[in-house]
This record gives structure tokens, C-alpha cells and sequence, in this order.
């Protein structure tokens, strides 16, 4: 439990000075500036007092009981002051020093003494090198922090492993006038984790939405295990770092080219119910909606404006994001032309007019709340001159405190002029925004988090037909002879031992033997040139296609030892499988994640036109078929203008049995099958590629 680090009846702050600029005299100026309620004991031994407060020699000298101390020391001396914190039974420390592992060996050493020394006495860090936490309830007011952003009470916590970017979070969130409720940034991290954090703001009943940032995790597995516990009870708004990197360059396959750095934490999100964001206002506005709206229960939105430009400006953000804006029903149109003025449009969007009143807005309100084909309600507001405003917003907020459905507003108005108008918003806890886009992209928010609670959940599939003792012993065979790509015979019947349909093929060393067993598999066939540091055989000449004869094999063949001069330089001979779609399916290990499977189209476009889609081991068949669902090509696979779709469960089947093949078989690095043919009653691989490592 970490309540007395969130929840300090007392705190010390060890480095305490009278230097105004120090950590330590920062430290003890936000609590007395925050109004902390408990009492604070400056440490110094060479001061008398800190910020008007008795300064303590040591917190052995302090005879009260100390919840939580503070360390603002050089890190040098932080084992010794761990020693005098466990003495006098303090349970948590907040390092904010620097000087630990982020500047190499010499700090690493300090730090996990640091931490051995701390877990002789059962204490918990917090740290080090970090800024610390933030309580706001009234009743606390906990400031255990060197930041400068004093927000007020409220619903979002905030956890980021960056302080940088948490105190951006935080003032983002102050500025939108939206109130906090936890704030924690841990640094380092190396006790406290981020994993446990999140399990602290799940468990708190006045936590509505929780932002995090994470520049990555000690352990993954903790961190999945966390997030989709808490994600399942309340929202989790994240962000990734690190998404552009060019980290990706000396992939040898198609999928670990286009899985670019950073791209397994959006995964780890999508996995676990986070919703992610790549844009932190965004992310922002999105969390003023989740601390005080439920969360709608589909995507059909009811929309009330008083203006005709916002609302077209709303609808098409609206519809962009996969939410609609659905007729109204018979009895909902009659309701309304009954009660707003006869000029009004009753369709959806609901235009009241410039010169509604606040009956208007209520009876147009209460319709859609009683609506069965509206899940939430967006509002274009304008505040003429002309209309009591503000009874209008009373009218507001006493709905969206009902929390029937969410409510998001796009509230345009002086502000200045307007302030009895926004406090009564305010009040009811709608969320307002200066532009409809964003106030479309909050409600699109809230959407996408219903959608992901709500997706179907399915268990993973384990195939019994599958051969993993012939598939080990394959990539076993190559190991021992130092081989990183399988040959592609052994490529094929690794495949086929996890009964992925592979088409008929055979090796060959030469051109005679390759015309032999053309004969036996029927023409047309294929031949593919094989050899171990051979990765793109079209771009190197070594793929020849619809092949009708022997002579036209030998010649292919010829031609691809001109061109290839490697040693171990063989061919593939393959049935010729003409038509179908090309598409991809490949892996990626990731360190202690397992892999990343992709799906896209594939053929030799697959780089260029990059559309593809990922998910982590284990795929359910929800997740393949959400896979193939997500890839902006998907109508072509579904049948499009008079051709025929693919086989698509066939393609769902062969995503799972990958799935398992790579989790049986952590020892595959990367892997493509590329293309796999897919055909309206059948799917067959016809090149593939697989790293070891």
C-alpha cells in the first residue's frame, strides 16, 4: 500500500536550507504555500530554522512520528540518510537528488545501495532523481513536490515518469481550469513503480481519469498486468515517446522495417485498454471530459446549436473519428417541434436558434437525453447579447449533473464578459472548449474508451495439430551451424508443421535438378533464388515467375547465377499460384513482450505503401479479425465494385497459428511471410523469411 506516501500525516525534508533556490527550501516552501495541513520538519544540522519553521539536526531528533521524508541531499550521503530514516521508523522517501544511475556506473552503485540499505528496514523509495507527489485533498494538501503549479482539488491524476512531461500535464490541466487529484512522478524508479501507481489510483474512489506517460517498463509483464486491472475500472489517457525514431534501419524482414521504435508501448496501450494519444493537448482537453462525464454507451450522437457554421465544422470531426450523427426518431421530432420555436430545425443536429431561451435548451436537452438512438450530446454554444445566457447554463448544468449521457460543449463567448455564464458551466461540470474540433475530438474520447471496454472478449486458441518438436528441431539444425535465416526448405516445413498452408515446393542445386522437380510439382512453377544473405530476392534478380516448361527454367536459373554469385546459392522451385491478393503476416520479437504480429498487404509495395497493423502475442481471433478490419485497404478483401472478397477466416486462422508458432518458438526473431495469396476459398504462403536469433 502507498498511502502514506500519497497521504503524509507529516513529512521532513532532509536538505532542508535557507538557500532560496535549493530543492530542499523550494520543498518546504510548497507546503506552506499549498497550506499543507500535517507538520513539517525542516533537517539541517547547520540551521536554526528553514522558511520559519524549527530546523532538526537529524530526524532522530524529532519527536514526533514521520510518515514520509523527503531527501535533498547529494547522493553520496543518501545511503547514511536512508540508515536515519529506517532508525526512526519513517516507511517512505521521496529522493529527489540527482546523481544515480541516469549518470552512469559510479551512480548505479550509489543507488542500489541505496536501495539495499532502505530494504533492511522495510522502507519504500520513491526515486531517486525524481520530483515527488501531490495530494490536493482539502483536508491534506499534500505538496511533496518542487514544482510550481498549485492545482486545484479535482478528478484527474496524473503519472509520469518524466518530470518534464508530467509538469506539462499538470499546468495543461490547471490551465484548462480543470482540478487534480494525485500527482506522482517517480524518476528512476527504482522501488516504487509505475505499475503500483496504478494500482493506487485505481483503488481511489475520487480518481476519474488517470494520465500517464511512460518512456518504457522494467517489466513489461507488471506493467500489462497493472494497466489492464485499473484500465478495466476507470480511463487511462497515454502517450508514448520516441515514435520517430529511426530505429528500425537494419531490419532484415519487412515487418521489423516498418515496426518503428516506441511502436510496442502503443501496443502494450492498445492491449491493455489505454487510450492512447499523440498530442498532449489533445490528450488534455480529452481528460477535462473524463473527470466529470460518464462514458457514453455508442457512438451516436445527439448534437443542440444555436449556430449553423460550428455545427458542420463538429459533424465532419465527428464523422471522421467513426462517430454518427443518426435521425432522430418520430416521436423525438414531434417532442421537439411541439417546444422549440416553429423556425427551428428538429432534425440532428438540433438548430434552437440564435434566440433560444433556456426552455428551449432544457426541452431539446431532455429529449435527447430520453432518446434511445443518442448515446451523448454535443453542444454548439454562442451567448448572444440578446439572450439570458446564464439561465440557460443553469439549465445545462443541472442535466449534466444528472450524468444521463456525457455532454461536451464548443462554448464561444468572451469570457471576460461572460464570467456568471462559465461559472454555471463550470458548475455542472460540462466541459468547454474554445473550437469544435476539439471538443468533437473530447467526445470521440470518451467514445473510444467505451469501445474498448467493450470489445469482445475472446480466449486465446491453442491448435493441438501442430508439430513443435519438428519445428524446434528445425531451428536447432540451423542454430548449430550458425545460420540467422532459414534456408527456405526448412522455412516451409517449420511453416507447415503449424499447418500454415504453404504452396507445393522443392530444392534444387542446379538447373537440371530444378526442370526435375518442376515436372513433378506441374507447370507453371515459380523459382526463387536461396541463400542465406540473400533478404530481397526480387531486388537482386532472383525470382522468376510463371515458368511453363523446362527449358524456361534452366534459362531463369542461368540468368539468376549471373546475378547471384553467393556460394551457397540455391533454388526454390513453386507451384505458380497467378491472381488472388497479396497480402503479409509477420512477427518481431520484442524483449520481454514476445511479438508483434503485423498484417497488411504485402507483394513488393509493402514498404511503400505501408498499410499495415499490429498487435502482440497472444492474438485472439477478435484481435486478427480487428486486424484485418483496420488496414485502410480492408473493403478489397471484404469484395469490392464486383470482385470477390477473400477468405478472411482462413486469414484469422493463420494470424493465431503464427501467434502460437512464435510463442512456442521464442528462438524466431523476425519473420514474413510475403506475399500469402489470398483467394475467395483458399490462402497459401508463397515466400517467406525467418530470423533466428
Amino acid at each position: 500500500m502507498l498511502d502514506k506516501l500519497f497521504n503524509p500525516r507529516s513529512v521532513a525534508v532532509i536538505g532542508a536550507s535557507q538557500k532560496a533556490l535549493s530543492i530542499g527550501n523550494v520543498i518546504t516552501k510548497n507546503l506552506l504555500k499549498y497550506s499543507y495541513k500535517g507538520p513539517i520538519y525542516p533537517i539541517n544540522p547547520k540551521a536554526d530554522e528553514v522558511c520559519g519553521l524549527k530546523c532538526y539536526p537529524s530526524v532522530g531528533a524529532v519527536t514526533g512520528d514521520i510518515d514520509l521524508a523527503h531527501i535533498s541531499i547529494p547522493a553520496k550521503f543518501t545511503p547514511d540518510a536512508i540508515d536515519e530514516c529506517g532508525k526512526k521508523g519513517i516507511k517512505f522517501v521521496i529522493i529527489n537528488s540527482a546523481g544515480f544511475k541516469e549518470i552512469g556506473d559510479a551512480g548505479l552503485a550509489i543507488e542500489n545501495e541505496t536501495l539495499q540499505r532502505a530494504r533492511q528496514y522495510g522502507l519504500r523509495i520513491f526515486g531517486p532523481n525524481c520530483q515527488g507527489i501531490i495530494n490536493t485533498d482539502p483536508q491534506l494538501r499534500a505538496y511533496c513536490d518542487f514544482t510550481f503549479t498549485y492545482p486545484e482539488e479535482g478528478h484527474v491524476s496524473i503519472v509520469a515518469q518524466s518530470g518534464g512531461v508530467g509538469a506539462l500535464y499538470m499546468q495543461a490541466i490547471h490551465d484548462l481550469g480543470v482540478g487534480m487529484r494525485f500527482y506522482a512522478s517517480n524518476g528512476n524508479a527504482c522501488d516504487i513503480s509505475i505499475p503500483e501507481i496504478l494500482r493506487y489510483y485505481g483503488d481511489d474512489e475520487k480518481t476519474r481519469v488517470i494520465i500517464l506517460y511512460a518512456e518504457g517498463f522494467a517489466d513489461p509483464g507488471d506493467f500489462m498486468d497493472a494497466a489492464r486491472e485499473v484500465a478495466a475500472k476507470k480511463p487511462i489517457l497515454g502517450m508514448r515517446s520516441g515514435r520517430t525514431a529511426a530505429g528500425a534501419k537494419a531490419a532484415a524482414s519487412h515487418t521489423g522495417g516498418l515496426a518503428g521504435v516506441g511502436l510496442s508501448t502503443e501496443l502494450i496501450f492498445k492491449k491493455t485498454g489505454i487510450l492512447a494519444f499523440r498530442d498532449v493537448e489533445e490528450m488534455c482537453q480529452a481528460a477535462m471530459a473524463f473527470a466529470t462525464q460518464p462514458i457514453p454507451k455508442g457512438n451516436r450522437v445527439g448534437m443542440i446549436t444555436d449556430t449553423g457554421g460550428p455545427a458542420v465544422i463538429a459533424t465532419d470531426e465527428l464523422c471522421d473519428a467513426g462517430l454518427e450523427i443518426p435521425p432522430l426518431s418520430e416521436k423525438t421530432t414531434a417532442l421537439l417541434k411541439e417546444k422549440l420555436f416553429p423556425e427551428a430545425s428538429v432534425r440532428n443536429p438540433v438548430d434552437v436558434l440564435a434566440t433560444a431561451a433556456a426552455p428551449h435548451y432544457r426541452a431539446a436537452l431532455d429529449v435527447l437525453m430520453d432518446e434511445p438512438g443518442i448515446d451523448s450530446v454535443y453542444i454548439n454554444f454562442v451567448t448572444p447579447p440578446f439572450v439570458d445566457t446564464e439561465s440557460v447554463a443553469k439549465e445545462m448544468a443541472e442535466v449534466s449533473n444528472k450524468r444521463i449521457k456525457p455532454i461536451v460543449c464548443n462554448y464561444m463567448t468572451d469570457k471576460p464578459q461572460w464570467t456568471g455564464t462559465t461559472a454555471y458551466m463550470k458548475e455542472g461540470g460540462i466541459p468547454c472548449y474554445d473550437y469544435p474540433e476539439m471538443a468533437a475530438k473530447a467526445l470521440a474520447a470518451l467514445t473510444r474508451y467505451n469501445a474498448l471496454k467493450s470489445r469482445p472478449k475472446t480466449a486465446v486458441t491453442v491448435f493441438s495439430d501442430v508439430d513443435r518438436a519438428r519445428a524446434a528441431e528445425i531451428i536447432q539444425q540451423a542454430r548449430n551451424t550458425d545460420r540467422k535465416m532459414l534456408a527456405a526448405d526448412d522455412v516451409y516445413a517449420l511453416l507447415g508443421s503449424y499447418g500454415i498452408p504453404v504452396a507445393s515446393c522443392r530444392m534444387a542445386r542446379d538447373a537440371d535438378k530444378a526442370a526435375a522437380e518442376a515436372e513433378k510439382i506441374g507447370f507453371p512453377v515459380v523459382i526463387k533464388a536461396d541463400a542465406a544473405d540473400l533478404v530481397h530476392k526480387t531486388d537482386a534478380g532472383g525470382v522468376a515467375l510463371n515458368l511453363n516448361d523446362a527449358a524456361a527454367v534452366r534459362k531463369a536459373i542461368a540468368a539468376m547465377k549471373k546475378n547471384i554469385t553467393t556460394p551457397d546459392l540455391q533454388f526454390l522451385v513453386q507451384q505458380y499460384l497467378p491472381g488472388g491478393r497479396e497480402i503479409i503476416i509477420g512477427a518481431k520479437k520484442e524483449r520481454s513482450l514476445g511479438h508483434m504480429i503485423m498484417f497488411g498487404i504485402g507483394g513488393v509495395l509493402v514498404e511503400l505503401l505501408k498499410d499495415v497493423a499490429f498487435e502482440l502475442t497472444p492474438v485472439t481471433a477478435a484481435e486478427a479479425e480487428a486486424m484485418l478490419r483496420s488496414v485502410k485497404t480492408y473493403p478489397i478483401l471484404a469484395g469490392y465494385r464486383g470482385h470477390k472478397g477473400v477468405d478472411q477466416a482462413q486469414l484469422i486462422t493463420i494470424i493465431q497459428r503464427i501467434s502460437q508458432l512464435v510463442t512456442d518458438l521464442p528462438m524466431i526473431r523476425e519473420m514474413d511471410l510475403n506475399p500469402i495469396v489470398t483467394f475467395e476459398d483458399r490462402v497459401v504462403a508463397v515466400d517467406a523469411r525467418i530470423i533466428i536469433s
